[in-house]
Order: structure tokens, then C-alpha cells, then sequence
């Protein structure tokens, strides 16, 4: 079967189809199928036109250019020219949206469309958190509402997008929950040098892998503060970047009046290839999302990516946190705003190693049988299938 992958953006800066459409598409190729990634370079405008392999699967660059209009047409031609029996869309809005749109219309009858959701786009959803014109929001609602109901096929990355899609009177039949896998390697032999590397060697240390947008910093602030006085020889390993600088800011204020600022290491922005490696280094992940509809339809990778390395994680169960984070299996999980609850699961943890392996354990072995791509890719194939 030849499939074809369109995607709004290019590998940077957005993750879906680095995360997501890529690992789905290098499983698919495992199983025999030919697989074609078509996208946006809007961050490497310098790429634009290129055309390389991924273990198997080809990426093509298609070329920006003649606005909104000549650059989705040019998206959907070079889709088009490929003859693929099945074009999966990522993301029911701008650019993929409008691909989408186009082969409904015309194309239907030729060729399967399946359209994918990991995230809620219009209100409620990236409408109210991205800095979108007006217009923009209105016409980004407009697009998920109609992508999502004309595709014959839907693939959604949660079960609350699963329950929005059923909610909006598309058949369950046609819906298939396809949950992200973890988007890094699995090797955690680094994590001794990395540990000490980062001097932390000797210190329980606790994991920040977060972009600070899905919660409020000073509940975070609030739970570290509650856990350094039960360790004191805490070590807050934080790792990757805010999406918005003003949350950054607003943390490292909250992290300086609290007097947690010493005991924070800042890794920052890390490479794929070591990011195994330096996520383990840690002893517990800790997961905060606030309650809202944004969170509780996504699916984070990040998290999926802790549990992978055989990562305990104490988390506010909200949204597909419960997926992956079985209390007492894989991690702990606490209410969304339950910082005293937080504090005493991370401090446990961190005083009990055994417990930490248990849990270490049933976290690989859980992400391993749910979501592994390979597995994930035998259910997308309900999707493909006229």
C-alpha cells in the first residue's frame, strides 16, 4: 500500500510529525508498506525542495511560496503526483487542512482520506493559547469542526478526543484511538555519566521535562517546596525549553523567592540522541496538568518518554495522564491541585528505591504492550482499510 503523510509543518518546531507521523510511518514500512512524509519547512525555509530517506520512509520538503493559497496547492499536487492509495493528514487545520478539504471535494472516490487529531484546536483548545488572529481562530474552528467529520477515517491521539469526535455524531466505526508512542530511543546506559556529568551524582533527584504551559508554575513551586523540606539534598533536573518566554520568567521568579533556585540544574534544550540517557539520570518524573480541555485532550510524548526509559512519575490524573500513569504499577497519580499529595508520593519515591524499581519496571514493560508503535501501527490500519 502506498501512504502518503501531510503535515501543516516540517519537523521543527512543531512535533507531530517528528513524533508522531514518523515513528507510525517507519512501522508501517516494517509491515511492507511504502510510506511518503509531505511537509512544510517553515522553520528551515533553506530545506525547502529536499527530498530524503528515514529508514525507509521518503521526507519531501515541499517548496513555500505564492501565499496561502500557492503553497497548499502545491502540497496537495506534489501529494497527488506521488498516486498514493491512502493520504493521512496530521492536523485538521491550516495547511493539511486545507489538503484535506481539497481531496474530499475532488478526490474522494480515488483515494482513502484519514484525517488525525492529537490536539483540540479551536476554543477551548490552541485558540485560546496561541497568538492567532481572530480570523485566524474563527477559521481554524471552522477547519477542525469539518475536517473531522469529512475523512473516512478519523485517528485520534486520546480518549477525550475519541469522546469529542462521538460527541460531534461521527460513528464510532469510523474512529480509531491511536495514542502516541514514546518519541526517543529506549538506551539508558548513558545515564551514570550523565548523572555525574551534570553533577548530581549522590542526590535524589526529580525530573522537569515540561514546556511549563499546561499548569500554573506556582502550584509547581508549591510541591517543590513541599518536597525539598522533607530532602533537602533535592536536585530539580530541569530539561527543555518553554514554549512561552513570559512562563519562564514567571517560574524563575518563583523558583528565586522560594530559595529553590540552587538546587535547580538547568539542562535545557537536548539533543534526541542523549535524551535517554539524561532523562534517566533522574529518580522520579513529575507530571502537572492543570484541568482544562487543552490537556485533557492531548497526548504528551514527553511523558510517554519517561516511562520509557523505566522512569517512575507522580502525576495529576487528567486526560491520557491516565493512560500511561497507572497508580502504583507504572507511577503515582494524585488530582490535579492535590500538591500535598504530589509532594508526599514524590518524597516516598525518592526515599525508596525498591518501590522506585518496581515501578521503573511495570512503567517499560506498560509503555512496551500499549505503546509501542509496532503495535500501534496494526490498529491505524483499521484506518487504511476500504
Amino acid at each position: 500500500m502506498r501512504i502518503a503523510m501531510v503535515g501543516p509543518f516540517g519537523f521543527h518546531p512543531n512535533k507531530t510529525m517528528r513524533h508522531r507521523a514518523l515513528p507510525l510511518a517507519r512501522a508501517l514500512v516494517r509491515r511492507g508498506h511504502q510510506v511518503k512524509l509531505f511537509m512544510l519547512p517553515w522553520q528551515t525555509p533553506q530545506e525547502a525542495g529536499r527530498e530524503w530517506p528515514e529508514d525507509g520512509v521518503a521526507v519531501r520538503y515541499v517548496s513555500l511560496g505564492g501565499g496561502v493559497p500557492g503553497t497548499a496547492a502545491r502540497l496537495a499536487r506534489e501529494t497527488l503526483a506521488w498516486r498514493p492509495e491512502v493520504v493521512h493528514t496530521f492536523k485538521p487545520k491550516a495547511y493539511s487542512g486545507l489538503v484535506a478539504w481539497w481531496l474530499w471535494r475532488f478526490h474522494r472516490d480515488r483515494l482513502r482520506l484519514v484525517t488525525d487529531t492529537d490536539d483540540w484546536e479551536g476554543w477551548g483548545g490552541w485558540n485560546d493559547r496561541a497568538a492567532y488572529t481572530p480570523l485566524q481562530k474563527r477559521f481554524f474552528a471552522w477547519q477542525e469542526r469539518w475536517g473531522l467529520a469529512h475523512c473516512h477515517a478519523l485517528t485520534v491521539a486520546s480518549r477525550a478526543l475519541q469522546t469529542l469526535a462521538w460527541a460531534g455524531r461521527i460513528p464510532p466505526e469510523r474512529v480509531v484511538y491511536l495514542p502516541n508512542g514514546p518519541g526517543i530511543g529506549t538506551d539508558t546506559s548513558a545515564a551514570p555519566d550523565k548523572r555525574a556529568e551534570m553533577g548530581l551524582a549522590g542526590r535524589p533527584v526529580l525530573l522537569l521535562y515540561s514546556r511549563l504551559f499546561e499548569f500554573d508554575t506556582g502550584r509547581l513551586v508549591d510541591v517543590l517546596q513541599r518536597v525539598q523540606a522533607a530532602v533537602p539534598e533535592l536536585a530539580i533536573l530541569a530539561v527543555g525549553l518553554s514554549l512561552f518566554a513570559a512562563d519562564a520568567a514567571t517560574l524563575s521568579r518563583r523558583l528565586a523567592e522560594a530559595g529553590l533556585q540552587e538546587a535547580v540544574v538547568e539542562a535545557g534544550w537536548v539533543e534526541e540522541s542523549i535524551l535517554p540517557g539524561v532523562l534517566a539520570a533522574a529518580d522520579v518524573g513529575l507530571y502537572l496538568m492543570d484541568d482544562t480541555l487543552l490537556n485533557r485532550t492531548k497526548c504528551p510524548v514527553k511523558l510517554a518518554d519517561m516511562l520509557a526509559v523505566g522512569l517512575p512519575v507522580v502525576g495529576e490524573a487528567v486526560g491520557q495522564v491516565t493512560e500511561y500513569v497507572r497508580h502504583q504499577q507504572t507511577g503515582l497519580l494524585y488530582a490535579s491541585g492535590d500538591t500535598a499529595g504530589l509532594a508526599k508520593g514524590i518524597v516516598d519515591l525518592l526515599t525508596d528505591p525498591a518501590e522506585r524499581q518496581r515501578l521503573a519496571a511495570g512503567a517499560r514493560e506498560h509503555l512496551a504492550t500499549h505503546f509501542n508503535w509496532d503495535r500501534l501501527a496494526e490498529r491505524v490500519m483499521e484506518a487504511y482499510e476500504w
